[in-house]
């Protein structure tokens, strides 16, 4: 914005001037087009007035910027008198400075993303560690050390030993009463219409598995409650987690949470594979599911937090990248460790780097600047600034100063967003979204089974799936924005979830149900990752980690509802389950559309600005803070 400097006008011309410009301002809100000829270097508080602002027209003598013949228009302001109208310059204005994904920036963000495939590991490795081992009853004529899954003694014929199940397998509980003894029962070739428990004597096959929690804790039959149970447990560990930790970080700040949520990942994580019984092991494995979200979600908070709004797609993309990095690595090392125990302790191991972070991972600068903590904020900048070889003048930083804050004794929590109408209804839709999402991707990612074959690649296929879907929303996001792309992948996924209830039940058909749950897989993977992007960007500062802590919470919801609503389809109608996850995903999908958009937004720092985004009153008061930032970095580049 460069100021008009023209001093040949006459006294008529410049009063005829000042009357068009006071008409057209006081007519609407401001805009760009409103100011094309302010100096904003003389924008101040107007004296004597509590919602104006005096801005000093460019109509001036060039020896001069701000004399007194310059003209004073009065801008009234649509907003209510507060504290943030003082402030020259919000945060997200100095990314034109600094740069939107810096060397700096890349270099924590990268930092950053790595612990993200630890918390996939943790979370997707119970698919092996309590991996299901085909048994069946040991007989009463077998004896422990010599007993085989697929024999048994000569002249014992399995139809007239074991009950068989649909898939033709012998049943894995019961078996047929039989006296072992009676042979005219054997040579009558008709098998017993009675069954009877195996008594927790089993026969397992070990030829895909060696080991597993499930028969080390005996969680098989009568105690498979356990067994899920146990996972179950995980999921509210994780769902106590994304709200622990996401309040004590937006109290606390994000550093020492992700820190101490690294701590309790290794220690525990360990201590579930040395755990000598159940009861120790499933609590030790709940505390690690709650410490992925201080992770995983605090990590993803302080990234986003970072970088400027043309970067903030790649780096919510890239970050779930890592997640599905974690996910195909869990494969590989299920596959070379074959003990659960040992895979569980080297799944925790390498969180012991991670701790190393402590002496280079710097503190939200967001965070920083909306407690009040300016002194600290300004430190971090002026590294920021040295490492991207940009000059970032104490006039830049005296104004962020002044930012927008919140009184450090005064902490916002999850529940102040609902004391705001709009912010209220925009959190509760986003929460459905998370919610739907979360039940969709766990409840396809739990029929993988269906695939049939090697249990390994059949994982690490699930996982494959999800790198079109990242990669789309690269390409995606900053053409489409986030709301279309979200409602159009929620749409698509549940188009092709309900379609899998008109695909026939039989062999030669398999491989179209396949298609369409993957097809089905990837749209909703896809979804997924927008909505981490989305929410945090629709969150204001204050709260965001625990507006994305709670949504994370809607997320475990979502997957343990999933995780029970897979039983309507052995007890009522196989597709009944898909039906349910496609009308959802159609519901949530089409409800999406009313969330504002925030692709190349300046993301709301207090709870007021949370309200009001989305609004024209919004981005008029974002078009004022841009025009003084640009002001500022003109500044810095004439220094």
């Amino acid at each position: 914005m460069t100021p008009t400097n023209d001093s040949s006008l006459t006294t008529e011309q410049q009063t005829e001037a000042e009357d068009e410009k006071r008409d057209e301002i006081q007519s609407s809100l401001p805009s760009p087009n409103d100011f094309r000829n302010v100096n904003t270097n003389c924008l101040s508080k107007s004296p004597g007035t509590t919602n104006s602002v005096t801005i000093n027209s460019s109509i001036k003598h060039p020896k001069s910027a701000c004399k007194s013949e310059e003209v004073k228009v009065e801008v009234k302001l649509k907003v209510e008198p507060r504290e943030e109208d003082e402030n020259k310059m919000k945060f997200d204005s100095l990314f034109p400075i600094i740069g939107d994904f810096g060397r700096y920036q890349k270099r924590v963000y990268l930092l950053l993303c790595l612990p993200a495939i630890c918390c996939a590991m943790h979370k997707l490795a119970w698919v092996f560690l309590g991996a299901k081992l085909d048994h069946r009853c040991r007989l009463p004529i077998e004896t422990e050390s010599t007993a085989v899954y697929n024999e048994l003694p000569q002249g014992i014929p399995f139809n007239m030993t074991f009950p068989f199940e649909k898939d033709g397998k012998v049943e894995s509980c019961r078996r047929l009463a039989v006296d072992f003894t009676d042979q005219e029962y054997f040579n009558a070739g008709v098998p017993s219409t009675n069954t009877t428990k195996c008594g927790d004597e089993y026969v397992f096959d070990y030829s895909k598995y060696k080991t597993s929690a499930r028969v080390d804790y005996n969680l098989l039959c009568d105690n498979q409650f356990m067994y899920t149970n146990a996972q179950t447990l995980f999921m509210v560990g994780i769902l106590i987690g994304s709200i622990l930790f996401g309040d004590l970080s937006d109290r606390y700040g994000r550093r020492p949470i992700f820190f101490l949520s690294l701590v309790l990942q290794v220690v525990f994580g360990i201590l579930a594979g040395l755990a000598p019984e159940y009861w120790t092991f499933v609590i030790a494995r709940m505390i690690v599911g709650s410490s992925t979200s201080g992770i995983f979600l605090v990590g993803f908070v302080i990234a986003m937090e970072m970088v400027g709004p043309s970067k903030r797609t790649f780096v919510g993309v890239v970050c779930q990248l890592f997640f599905t990095a974690g996910y195909l690595v869990t494969a590989v090392l299920a596959y070379l460790i074959t003990d659960w125990k040992m895979l569980q302790i080297a799944l925790s191991v390498p969180g012991l780097v991670f701790l190393s972070y402590y002496w280079f991972l710097p503190e939200s600068v967001r965070w920083l600047l909306a407690r009040g903590r300016k002194d600290e904020a300004n430190a971090i900048l002026k590294d920021v600034a040295k490492e991207n070889k940009v000059t970032l003048s104490d006039e830049v930083l005296e104004s962020l100063s002044d930012e927008p804050k919140t009184n450090p004794m005064q902490s916002a929590s999850v529940l102040d967003l609902f004391k705001y109408k709009r912010m209220s209804l925009r959190s509760l839709n986003i929460f459905l979204c998370w919610f739907v999402n979360s039940g969709v991707y766990y409840g396809l990612s739990l029929n993988t089974s269906n695939l049939g074959g090697n249990d390994y690649i059949n994982f690490a296929i699930a996982g494959a799936v999800e790198v079109p879907a990242y990669l789309f929303l690269l390409f995606s996001l900053n053409r489409f924005g986030r709301k279309v792309v979200l409602c159009g992948c929620m749409l698509a996924g549940g188009a092709f979830m309900s379609a899998c209830a008109l695909v026939p039940e039989s062999e030669e058909w398999n491989w179209v149900l396949i298609a369409f749950a993957m097809i089905g897989k990837m749209c909703i993977t896809a979804s997924y990752g927008v909505i981490y992007i989305f929410s945090a960007e629709s969150f204001p500062t204050v709260v965001r980690n625990s507006g994305v802590g709670a949504s994370s919470m809607c997320a475990r919801v979502g997957g343990i509802v999933a995780n029970n609503l897979l039983l309507l389809g052995d007890l009522i109608w196989k597709p009944l389950p898909l039906l349910i996850f496609g009308a959802a995903s159609f519901i949530s999908g089409l409800l999406s559309l009313l969330i504002p958009e925030t692709f190349g937004k300046r993301l709301p720092d207090t709870m007021e600005d949370g309200e009001k985004f989305g609004t024209k009153e919004y981005e008029a008061q974002t078009e004022l803070s841009q025009m003084n930032g640009n002001g500022n970095k003109m500044t810095d580049d004439a220094s």
